[in-house]
């Protein structure tokens, strides 16, 4: 997000992975690097969210995908990790509204039908529970949505005790959404799975005591359990 770094740095040039793509599956097979996970960005391929294919972005992922292939990496694709297309996000306020749940299930069922020919482990969206809460919660990732006092940043639109879990559910929804198409149109012939990232790590209460353990408990039921 613009002026939202720390360093004042973008992301408008970063590894450049999109031209550099030959030049990262050589190293990754030079090391005997056997899986590989990126996730395919939503706005690249469909730049307004729904609708018409980007030809240059559907280039892009099948040379990367070819070039994975060709070297025996093993595959593993996210639907999502950030990247959210603008326009659907200034149309209905991205994973705050329900009608997100019919775009997102569009936008993989383009990615089954042109990708799941060499693409077998699917991910829905990278870690759920963590993407809520410093999207609206925090406002530390985009589209930096927050309120006082849990900004990390001058957040100027936000409910951070609500959206979260406004969009943490939008998210569950897709993901379901997402899964039973698969089931329904791909599975049978293209054999792969479909999960979704939850982020996690554990924790043990500091004592036995009643309240440290049903502290401990409600710890990890908001960590991933919602």
């Amino acid at each position: 997000m613009t002026g939202k770094m720390a360093d004042k740095s973008t992301g408008d040039v970063a590894s450049d992975g999109y031209h550099k793509y030959k030049d990262d599956v050589k190293l990754m097979a030079d090391t005997n690097l056997e899986a590989y996970r990126f996730s395919i960005s939503w706005p690249r391929l469909i730049p307004n969210g729904r609708g018409a294919v980007n030809p240059k972005g559907l280039e892009y992922y099948n040379n990367l995908i070819n070039e994975l292939v060709k070297h025996g990496i093993q595959i593993h694709v996210m639907l999502y990790h950030l990247d959210f297309p603008q326009v659907l996000d200034d149309e209905y306020g991205g994973w705050l509204s329900p009608r997100v749940v019919e775009d997102f299930t569009a936008f993989a069922d383009v990615c089954f039908r042109e990708f799941g020919d060499r693409v077998s482990f699917w991910t829905t969206i990278s870690e759920p529970n963590v993407v809520p809460a410093d999207s609206y919660g925090s406002g530390k990732f985009p589209p930096g949505r927050c309120s006082d006092p849990f900004g990390r940043t001058k957040c100027t639109a936000g409910n951070s005790t609500v959206e979260p879990y406004i969009a943490a559910h939008n998210m569950i929804l897709a993901h379901a959404s997402v899964t039973r198409l698969y089931r329904e149109k791909y599975r049978a012939v293209q054999m792969g799975v479909v999960g979704i990232n939850v982020y996690s790590h554990w924790t043990y209460p500091l004592t036995n005591s009643t309240l440290d353990l049903a502290a401990n408990k409600r710890y990890q039921d908001f960590l991933f359990g919602y």
